[in-house]
């Protein structure tokens, strides 16, 4: 029995069906995964080297679309249609290519090789009427005057392959004429013509805020989605959104009912405790075994509790949540978890306060000392909060980069950060969620250089863990975030890097700042504490 043609309307500058124009990554693959029958492949392009800058495309072969992402933010910026046979198109109830309901994979072949898409004649006088006229593009391999001939409307574009395109033609009496072919494809985008858009397409700023609106899936009372992140330290992050007030989030002073208020109720809430780093809680590391760190120094893993490392992923531990969350040797529940917030692509460890991290900049504190020993004196001291140590409040971040290639591909959106830029500066601007890397470690270590010092003199030089996340049984698998999550990546190929090369990733440690840092030098979680 052949398989029914998925029918979507047209929206020029908004959409196609469900697929809406500033849409994320993630919230358009599980539309697209919900939908096997309709939507059976789904191929994902990135550039391996390069995954956040570049953008990324979804493929749907079997049903002749192409959708292209931003890097950075990972919205859809782009709609294109490549085979008209394999989708039905409407625009305000009129089809564009008449092809049979019952059609076969045969008839619909025929009807393919004789007309691949509308005519210029259906287009300009029945769909969307005059219009100005549009660009050509001459082919480098064929004849000067053949190429591609781009005709454009506010929010949508049509390509038609022109032979002969004689110069200062009427575009009119040439696309309208029998020896031009139907268009081979069309464009939505967010811009009065494709000669405009096409400039800055993956660049510029989204006009639409960050919201579950634009994925069909939206709450009621919820504000906009978070759209920056700004680290300020000790324990301070501003959560920046576009057309609502800014959460200021405290880290052992908010409180549940805080996150609930400003960021809406979580996802999920995960309760599960993994004890295999805690080896490494209550210790500290060193140029050599006999000469400790002091607490909160750049190499210091000690004040990252087990818990943190659930953030990296696995999908072959199946333990039961229930079970596991009993507290060891207690029979009693686990009162802290993870609240996962998976649309703004983060989650918030619950847990009991603890001491809070440092400034980002030592010498920002140490400048401040030599003006006035008595806020030096008071700094040093753990830092009075407003709730009882008894009271549950959120005591860290963990923000997601959905690099595309990682383990933990498509369970969050793509959050993005920035350290506070008055604190610290890297050598090319703000380090943020789109540095490398190598460029964040510099800057932080330049920093950090003069503090604190071993027994010989010596700066303390960064140290690192090394994790393979490709192991069911990884110490902190995402697994104890998400539980049993049924949301995979089986089913989207990944036309990119091999897998087997992103099983290691390397936890670098900074006072507040843990970076998971994939092989391609992209930050694919970074911890605020």
């Amino acid at each position: 029995m052949a398989q029914s043609r998925p029918s979507l309307p047209i929206n020029p500058g908004k959409g196609l069906g469900f697929l809406l124009l500033g849409g994320s990554l993630r919230d358009v693959l599980v539309r697209l995964k919900a939908q096997p029958n309709v939507f059976p492949t789904i191929n994902l392009e990135y550039a391996p080297e390069q995954p956040i800058h570049a953008p990324i495309n979804l493929n749907l072969p079997s049903n002749g679309l192409r959708l292209r992402f931003d890097g950075p933010d990972q919205r859809l910026r782009l709609i294109e249609v490549i085979d008209f046979t394999k989708t039905s198109l409407t625009y305000k109830g009129i089809e564009l290519v008449k092809v049979p309901e019952n059609a076969s994979p045969i008839g619909a072949a025929a009807v393919a090789s004789e007309a691949n898409g509308p005519a210029f004649r259906h287009i300009y006088s029945k769909l969307f009427g005059p219009t100005f006229a549009g660009e050509f593009y001459a082919s480098s391999s064929q004849p000067q005057d053949s190429g591609t001939y781009v005709l454009s409307y506010p929010g949508i574009a049509f390509s038609f392959a022109a032979h002969r395109w004689p110069k200062n033609a009427d575009f009119v009496s040439v696309l309208s004429s029998p020896a031009t072919s139907p268009a081979n494809s069309l464009s939505i985008f967010n811009g009065s013509s494709w000669e405009e858009a096409r400039q800055d397409l993956f660049t510029r700023t989204c006009p639409h805020p960050r919201s579950l609106a634009l994925s069909g899936r939206s709450k009621e009372s919820c504000p906009d989605g978070i759209e920056l992140l700004v680290i300020q330290g000790k324990g301070q992050v501003e959560m920046r959104r576009r057309s609502s007030p800014a959460f200021h989030l405290r880290l052992g002073e908010s409180t549940p009912q805080d996150l609930v208020t400003n960021l809406g109720p979580p996802d999920a809430i995960y309760r599960k405790h993994d004890r295999r780093l805690s080896i490494h809680k209550d210790r500290t590391f060193s140029h050599s075994d006999n000469t400790p760190l002091n607490p909160g120094s750049p190499g210091q893993f000690g004040s990252i509790s087990d818990t943190d490392r659930s953030s990296i992923s696995t999908a072959t531990d199946y333990s039961s949540p229930d079970e596991d969350a009993i507290i060891e040797g207690s029979g009693t529940l686990a009162v802290e978890c993870f609240y996962n917030y998976f649309d703004h692509g983060f989650d918030i460890f619950v847990s009991y306060p603890s001491i809070l991290s440092p400034s980002l900049n030592p010498s920002l504190r140490n400048s401040a000392e030599s003006k006035r020993t008595e806020d030096s004196t008071q700094d040093q001291k753990p830092i009075e909060r407003s709730v009882p140590g008894n009271q549950l409040v959120a005591t860290k971040l963990l923000l997601h980069g959905n690099i595309p290639g990682s383990h933990a591909f498509n369970r969050h959106r793509r959050s993005r950060w920035v350290l506070d830029q008055d604190q610290v500066q890297g050598p090319n601007g703000p380090l943020d969620s789109e540095t490398p890397f190598s460029d964040i470690l510099h800057s932080l270590k330049d920093i950090w250089r003069n503090t604190p010092a071993d027994d010989d003199g010596r700066a303390i030089t960064q140290k690192h863990m090394v994790l393979n996340r490709g192991w069911g049984d990884s110490p902190g698998s995402s697994i104890e975030l998400l539980g049993g999550w049924e949301e995979s990546m089986d089913s989207v190929r990944i036309e990119g890097a091999s897998k087997a090369t992103l099983g290691n990733t390397d936890l670098y440690g900074f006072p507040g700042l843990l970076f998971e840092v994939l092989k391609n030098d992209a930050v694919s979680c970074l911890t605020v504490y």
